[in-house]
Order: structure tokens, then sequence, then C-alpha cells
């Protein structure tokens, strides 16, 4: 046999209740307006994400200063990226969660294409300019 509390709250689940002023509680529809409601502001949370990945989200003064010249894969998560700041080449190291400056160049140091963008070691692939330049260094 069912304890009175137990069979209060199935009462409470399963049909309507009375309050203390005599009108009727109906929890199945204060559930589903909670549920409507919560689904409502899920979807405004989503629109907003969505909205400001395609707008980009930052300030796009700075990327106007900063260039990815290029990347190169060291590791199933790690990554060597050359970026261009200003008159300065960065060598940095990224991983998850850490970015570290490996070496600074002048932008002298890698020369320019005709066209007047930056040309990595004559048009072949970071990599490969990555690999003969920290060779060159090393000696």
């Amino acid at each position: 046999m069912p304890s009175p509390l137990h069979a209060a709250g199935l009462l409470l689940l399963t049909g309507p209740a009375i309050s203390a002023d005599g009108s009727t509680l109906d929890a199945t529809g204060s559930v589903i307006q909670m549920l409507l409601g919560l689904g409502l502001v899920i979807g405004l949370l989503y629109a907003t994400l969505h909205i400001l990945r395609r707008i980009g989200g930052g300030n796009t003064q700075a990327g106007a200063m900063l260039k990815i010249l290029g990347a190169a894969a060291v590791g199933p998560r790690e990554r060597v990226v050359l970026v261009e700041v200003a008159d300065r080449i960065l060598v940095l190291g990224v991983a998850p969660g850490r970015v570290n400056t490996l070496h600074t160049l002048d932008a002298g140091d890698i020369p320019r294409d005709p066209d007047g963008g930056r040309s990595l070691s004559g048009g072949k692939d970071f990599q490969t300019w990555l690999k003969q330049t920290l060779e060159r260094r090393s000696r």
C-alpha cells in the first residue's frame, strides 16, 4: 500500500490539485510551460551565438594588423604558425591551451612576391621553408 506522501505526489503529477484559494492547479500545464520557456531561452542563445559567429564577433581593427603567413602541423594537435605583426614576423608554437613565441624575425627576412605579398622561400610551402630556416640557424 502506498504511503500518503507517495499518493499525494502521484496526484500532483497526474491530476489537478486544489490550491489554498480554491482554484485548480494543472501541474502538467506548468511543466509544459516551463519546458517551452526553457526551449525559447536555449533557442535565443543558439541564434545569438550563430549571429556572432557570422559577423566575426571580434575587433576587426586588430585583425587588419595581424596576418597569418603560414602554418605547419608538428604533431596531432600542435602547430607552428608564422604570423606577421607590423614589421615583425613571429614564429609561434600553438598547442591546445597554449601559444609560445619560438622566434622573432624582421619583416625583411622573408622576401616579397612580385605582387607585394610575402613569399615563403620562392614559392615553396611553409613547412619546407621552416625546415630550411631552422637548419640554417642551427649551424
